[in-house]
């Protein structure tokens, strides 16, 4: 279809036709928009971070959580497997793996890893690293290995030399050729004649494909490389509801998330399976660096989802905590937490200039104390670093103080039906200008006939497009606005739609129409949002205009209706450039290895006017000069 589109729409250039509406762009007047506008909200949801975009790929692999049990472990050849809490790797890893081997058994022996619903066994060089105690003195075997076909694509052995007394630490690479499937496992075997009637210990063990910037710990390359290209402009992170915890003590707690991964406890997430925490604040902060993203770092604010609530002077040692917490970011080496951070590897100071006091408090009964909560936390802060922007979880106003500072943001989520989003058109087209906001959350989750949406399809997508053409519009108010959530590792999700997802197979990263549409907006943004004068009404077709300090003009359109829109756009002095268009049938998807529908893009020419079609449910953008 998007072929014959594209014939269609070279025809109609070339023919010059008529158009249903005309659009005449003016290169005078508007308003600024703001250069954060699109960006990424990121929590470890759908194990979106542990087996997602976190570059360690085996599971399980430092028993942490409430209960881990021998999960995604097996055991290879004839020797038993258990998770021993009386031989801890560290304070923080409480637990290892214990490889007992019956007297007289030979031949090679150990455990496997199945990673998330499988590891991916790529065409590329591993790192691998693990820890093991017990008396031990020659060949450690490490394979990748088809778990039904019993193909192996890696196979690499190293020497060890380990002891009863302590833990000794291994690392190597290796290559591997690369699988059909998602189905295998990783393997550590030994040689059991020398441990027979005894066993070993291994912990932490790690495995690393390739990962982005080449950083230790790092992103998944592959996963972060597809997520770069959206060029997001801020990243707000840790949560989301992975902030909060169940009760105080469960909350995502930063200085637990530093430093060497064997000082990590980790902690059962909020989202039903545990968090290895590898993927901690340095980590966060790299990403941003690494893709040019603005950090708005969430900070706890005294809510938890059990519903309990710390406030008043019992909340004084968390409002500490995120004093030295933004002392570990910001603070020179010569303080107490910069030097902590510089022990860790960074001496230069991380550039956060943006914190979220909480998430959604206008929600699980948060609501009645956190004016006062909000008031507490900016009060420390702002004393402490007044070049912060602060930014309130929420705009109810019955939540927020009386007089909100100067400077503050708000933040609003939405959950909506395509139809809901499309009337919130002109949510902020009469909203105070002196009132900055963030949508921090925002995707059509739900159909029109109430039906849950599992996989973003082109009605959800064009309404997404038609409400962000609202927040375009008046981005001098709207600050940053954020699709949620944004990853999913397939059939490991607690929540749908997200804007893209993967599996342990090659090649499964699988970008939603909704991926497509933040792509497009993301990467097509001017800085003076321009008036239009239209010869028709919006609705069904939605349009917004910009132009870049670079002199390119961006017209973004969506067509919310289930029939063509003959649509010419005038902008004097421009004579080419590009037509991008994202087009599908309504209920259109794209499906875990099943990618129908992707942006499509056609040089333009023209002496300041342009006419296209655009078909139903369809988004674009026209970007000349």
């Amino acid at each position: 279809m998007i072929s014959s589109v594209l014939s269609y729409l070279a025809v109609t250039w070339l023919a010059g036709q008529a158009s249903a509406i005309e659009l005449t762009v003016s290169k005078t007047g508007g308003n600024s928009s703001s250069s954060l506008l699109y960006g990424i909200m990121f929590e470890d949801i759908n194990n979106s971070g542990d087996g997602g975009i976190h570059g360690q790929v085996l599971r399980n692999n430092g028993f942490q959580g409430d209960d881990p049990g021998l999960t995604a472990y097996s055991a290879v050849g004839d020797v038993t497997i258990s998770q021993d809490t009386s031989e801890p790797l560290s304070s923080a890893i409480t637990s290892s793996l214990k490889v007992s081997v019956p007297s007289g058994t030979t031949g090679y022996v150990g455990f496997a890893n199945e990673g998330y619903d499988g590891v991916p066994v790529l065409e590329t060089t591993y790192d691998n690293y693990f820890y093991v105690k017990g008396d031990y003195s020659g060949t450690v075997n490490l394979r990748l290995v088809g778990n039904s076909s019993g193909i192996v694509y890696a196979d690499h052995n190293i020497t060890v030399a380990s002891t009863t007394s302590n833990f000794t630490y291994y690392e190597t690479s290796f290559t591997s050729s690369v699988s059909a499937d998602a189905n295998n496992v990783w393997q550590l075997r030994f040689d059991a004649s020398k441990v027979a009637g005894s066993s070993l210990n291994f912990g932490l063990v790690q495995l690393f494909p390739p990962t982005y910037n080449s950083r230790s710990n790092g992103l998944r390359n592959d996963v972060a490389s597809f997520l770069a290209e959206v060029k997001a402009s801020f990243l707000r992170f840790p949560g989301g509801n992975n902030l909060e915890g169940a009760s105080p003590s469960d909350r995502w707690k930063w200085n637990e998330t530093i430093g060497p991964v064997i000082d990590r406890p980790g902690r059962e997430g909020d989202w039903s399976y545990p968090n290895t925490d590898a993927l901690g604040l340095d980590e966060y902060l790299q990403w941003c660096e690494d893709m040019n993203l603005v950090p708005v770092l969430a900070v706890w604010a005294g809510l938890s989802l059990g519903g309990g609530i710390v406030s008043g002077s019992d909340l004084d040692p968390y409002v500490d905590d995120i004093l030295n917490e933004l002392e570990y970011v910001l603070g020179s080496t010569d303080t107490t937490y910069g030097a902590l951070r510089a022990k860790n590897g960074r001496t230069e100071p991380w550039n956060v200039q943006h914190i979220e006091v909480g998430n959604e408090d206008n929600l699980n009964s948060g609501c009645g104390t956190y004016a006062d909560r909000f008031t507490q936390i900016y009060d420390a802060v702002h004393a402490a670093y007044p070049n912060i922007t602060i930014v309130a979880s929420t705009t109810d106003t019955s939540c927020l103080p009386s007089t909100i500072p100067d400077g503050v943001i708000t933040d609003i989520h939405h959950y909506l039906t395509p139809d809901e989003f499309v009337e919130l058109f002109d949510e902020w087209d009469n909203w105070s200008r002196d009132w900055p906001i963030l949508v921090g959350e925002y995707a059509s989750t739900t159909g029109n006939d109430g039906s849950t949406t599992y996989w973003s399809y082109m009605q959800g997508s064009c309404s997404e497009a038609v409400y962000m053409i609202g927040m375009e519009r008046n981005s001098d108010i709207v600050k940053m606005a954020s699709f949620a959530p944004l990853l999913e590792h397939f059939d490991m999700a607690e929540w749908s739609p997200d804007l893209f997802g993967l599996d342990s197979s090659p090649d499964s990263i699988t970008g939603s129409t909704s991926y497509y549409v933040q792509k497009m907006f993301s990467t097509n943004r001017g800085s003076t949002i321009l008036p239009v004068n239209a010869t028709g009404d919006f609705d069904p077709l939605f349009w917004v205009a910009s132009v870049s300090d670079a002199g390119t003009y961006y017209v973004k359109l969506a067509n919310y209706g289930a029939t063509s829109q003959n649509v010419t756009v005038n902008i004097e002095g421009t004579t080419s450039g590009d037509f991008q268009l994202l087009t599908g049938g309504e209920s259109v998807s794209n499906y875990p290895h099943d990618v129908s529908i992707t942006t499509t893009t056609l040089s333009v020419s023209g002496s300041g006017s342009f006419t296209v079609e655009l078909p139903a449910w369809a988004v674009a953008v026209l970007a000349v000069s």
